[in-house]
């Protein structure tokens, strides 16, 4: 490897952490759509010579069936795999011979191809050029599929084993019944057994298209040269008809309690109820006073009554998880298995009593000074910005999001978290999973 490559990798890594102070303030976005109907989210920023770029599609685990779960992650993982007749080790050594990063994300919502690069021009050119091939002439080879099926099927295997991975798929199936984000991102071993090449491409055909796919950039570009890269990058994808949105959710009639079997010497256990949207008008509330129930760690009220005080639980925590549609309120906690009953129900009792008594004045000055005074880092990188902004696109957020998070904050009253949670979660309707019963032999 030479000193030219070595510095460019220094360099991509160093900035990582970087950003200007200036952005800190306030975040520039520009909004426009290209020609062939993707929506972009850029914001412009010269003080380093990198760029960062993601494309996001409405091509999450929503989309699979239950006949061919996993047939969405795979697509995803294999278009990186094999693109434009350059193979996985082309592609790589492309785009490590300019210091490039290519990665993504997947989840129930979405699939995210992102990239790095110095945005020095024969760099640029060439990650891009690449980046712009995986997402327009996907090969989807047959050999590499067949190795990567063998692995994900050795995968789902392993996690069958695993109490966090039963507890967490046996919780969402038991919350969503029928609806698609009850499906295992990963698939099941007989469905992927059975996924073949012809369904990855039927699924890019249906779900890459340009039109509702979100680019997201930032980084040491102008508008026009921002407008011609997403430009490039959209005008070679499919034109599938229109994607169907998401399903509603619907709320539980009745609890549901599950318990399972497992040798591991802890109880694994999830409560919760279907939660929120992106773009709730109770997002605010609910995320202040969840902070206060047990999103603040060691500051929650889960913790300071049920470990703190009792020392029932090696962790616990809460968490609204917000989605296209209804997203899961999530409680879990770890305890050993003779005390699992007892740490269940004082959680509950903890809930109960948040639900019917509300928050302190104390507790909520703390929450808001402790949410605004971490704000800051939030934002305090490229990447992370970047990923505020395909958030804002995807799930068509104000432009102003950034910019209004702390009034949004700083403007939430005790009431109305005490009416939002009575409105939006229903104990006696909740969803428990306890995977290691403590009545188990």
């Amino acid at each position: 490897m030479n000193l030219k490559h070595i510095t460019k990798i220094f360099i991509i890594n160093l900035t990582f952490l970087a950003f200007s102070v200036g952005a800190h303030a306030a975040v520039k976005i520009q909004q426009w759509q290209t020609s062939s109907g993707a929506e972009v989210y850029f914001v412009e920023n010269h003080d380093l010579p990198i760029v960062d770029l993601s494309v996001n599609f409405a091509a999450g685990s929503a989309r699979d069936t239950a006949e061919k779960s996993g047939v969405a992650g795979i697509t995803k993982y294999m278009m990186t795999l094999g693109a434009a007749g350059m193979s996985d080790e082309v592609i790589a050594n492309k785009m490590a011979d300019i210091g490039a990063i290519l990665g993504g994300s997947f989840d129930v919502d979405r699939a995210a191809f992102k990239l790095r690069t110095l945005s020095s021009e024969r760099e640029k050119t060439q990650a891009l050029d690449v980046f712009t091939k995986v997402l327009q002439k996907p090969d989807f080879p047959e050999t590499v599929l067949t190795r990567e099926k063998a692995r994900i099927i050795s995968g789902l295997q392993e996690s069958a084993t695993q109490p966090e991975s039963i507890s967490s798929k046996v919780f969402m199936s038991a919350m969503y019944g029928k609806h698609p984000y009850s499906l295992d991102e990963s698939g099941e071993v007989d469905t992927v057994t059975k996924i073949s090449r012809d369904d990855l491409q039927d699924f890019y055909n249906r779900f890459y298209g340009a039109k509702g796919a979100v680019i997201a950039m930032i980084g040491d570009l102008t508008r026009e040269q921002a407008s011609k890269i997403a430009e490039d990058i959209t005008i070679g994808l499919p034109k599938p008809t229109e994607i169907l949105p998401i399903p509603a959710v619907e709320y539980p009639t009745n609890a549901i309690e599950q318990r399972i079997i497992h040798p591991a010497s802890q109880s694994h256990i999830l409560l919760g109820y279907p939660g929120i949207k992106r773009g709730d008008p109770d997002l605010f509330p609910l995320y202040v006073g969840n902070y206060i129930l047990g999103g603040g760690g060691f500051v929650s009220r889960l913790t300071e009554e049920v470990r703190e005080k009792r020392g029932l639980v090696y962790s616990v925590y809460s968490y609204f998880m917000p989605m296209a549609e209804l997203g899961p309120f999530q409680i879990g906690l770890q305890t050993k298995k003779d005390q699992a009953n007892d740490a269940l129900k004082l959680v509950r009792e903890t809930l109960d009593k948040f639900i019917k008594n509300g928050v302190t004045d104390k507790e909520l000055k703390a929450a808001k000074a402790n949410i605004i005074g971490g704000f800051p880092m939030r934002i305090d990188s490229n990447g992370k910005i970047l990923e505020y902004l395909a958030v804002i696109g995807f799930y068509k957020l104000p432009l102003n999001y950034l910019d209004e998070y702390n009034k949004k904050v700083a403007s939430v009253t005790a009431a109305q978290i005490k009416e939002a949670f009575n409105r939006r979660l229903k104990p006696e309707n909740f969803v428990t999973v306890i995977v290691g019963d403590p009545n188990a032999k």
